[in-house]
């Protein structure tokens, strides 16, 4: 019996390729020099796609697939797959949530605390001699003790506030609706009046075009000149531009940002930002959690194959 034929976006793992080819003909588009007559010379006999979060897949590409049945996003994040494209087809999608939520949620912590503390410009004054030729690091801000806002209760949203209560910091929140399961944290339905309140906001919802940049630049003044913005959801949540012009103006105090519009190529003007932690998309990015993505994404594929129930179904 032959193996299916998946179409794999972007470079996965080894150890998830190896897993991969044992069970399916993976033709990797990634590698293909002519990526359009790759896909038409193998669209006929594709019968499911395996992508990334921030690759997705596209109307187009869709279109381009007769047999398509399945779409398995690596990743939690699924706003880069036309969802419509695949409703209108009876096409599934599935993504990997939870396995990723702790690490996320620590790296969202870790960023406050490497940017609030200045711990990257301290490790450059002990390294370049400043210590010793200039005396002690200028003094930064305090994380304990103080307000932190929740853009977004969800599951990675849920663990950062967890974390953060460690710091006895006060936590509000805004989501849709009040949460049952934060009856001790404060909500805030209006993300300005979050952001004012704020000493670090935290953005943690997923990302629509509902929420498409939902943390605008009335947002990002009510967060003001001693304010942080942290970002571990997707860009597209937040006003680039205005988050720029605000952090160059001094109207934002600092930002700790893992994600970015057009990344890898990221707006030039944030690296010649002093008051922002840039990050390379990575808040999943431990050995554990990457091998549980990927372990779930092949766990979508042989469900589907086997016409047994999906794991985890986004559609």
């Amino acid at each position: 019996m032959s193996k299916p034929d998946i179409l794999l976006i972007g470079p996965y793992p080894e150890w998830d390729l190896v897993e991969l080819e044992v069970q399916y003909n993976v033709l990797k588009l990634y590698e293909a020099v002519d990526r359009d007559a790759f896909v038409s010379e193998h669209a006929a006999d594709i019968r499911a796609i395996a992508t990334r979060g921030e690759l997705g897949a596209s109307a187009d590409l869709i279109g381009k697939l007769p047999k398509l049945e399945l779409v398995s996003v690596y990743g939690v994040g699924y706003d880069a797959v036309n969802l419509d494209a695949c409703r209108q087809r009876g096409i599934n999608v599935t993504n990997t949530p939870d396995v990723l939520t702790n690490d996320v949620a620590d790296l969202g912590v870790a960023m406050m605390l490497v940017q609030s503390r200045g711990m990257i410009g301290a490790e450059a004054w002990v390294r370049d001699g400043s210590w010793e030729t200039q005396g002690l690091y200028p003094l930064k801000r305090r994380v304990w003790g103080r307000k932190a806002g929740v853009l977004g209760l969800g599951r990675i949203g849920f663990e950062v506030a967890k974390r953060l209560k460690g710091f006895d910091m006060d936590i509000a929140y805004s989501d849709v609706s009040a949460k049952p399961y934060a009856e001790d944290m404060t909500f805030i339905s209006d993300p300005v009046e979050l952001a004012r309140r704020s000493d670090f906001l935290f953005v943690t919802l997923a990302a629509s075009a509902a929420t498409r940049h939902i943390v605008s630049k009335n947002v990002i003044a009510a967060l003001g000149p001693e304010g942080m913005l942290i970002n571990i959801s997707r860009a597209s949540n937040i006003d680039e531009e205005a988050l720029l012009a605000a952090l160059e103006g001094g109207a934002l105090g600092s930002a700790a940002l893992d994600v970015f519009e057009g990344e890898p190529k990221l707006n030039p003007r944030f690296l010649e930002l002093g008051n922002v932690l840039v990050q390379p998309h990575h808040a999943s990015g431990t050995i554990e959690t990457r091998k549980a993505m990927g372990k779930l994404v092949r766990d979508n594929l042989a469900a589907h194959f086997a016409g047994a129930a999906l794991p985890t179904p986004v559609l």
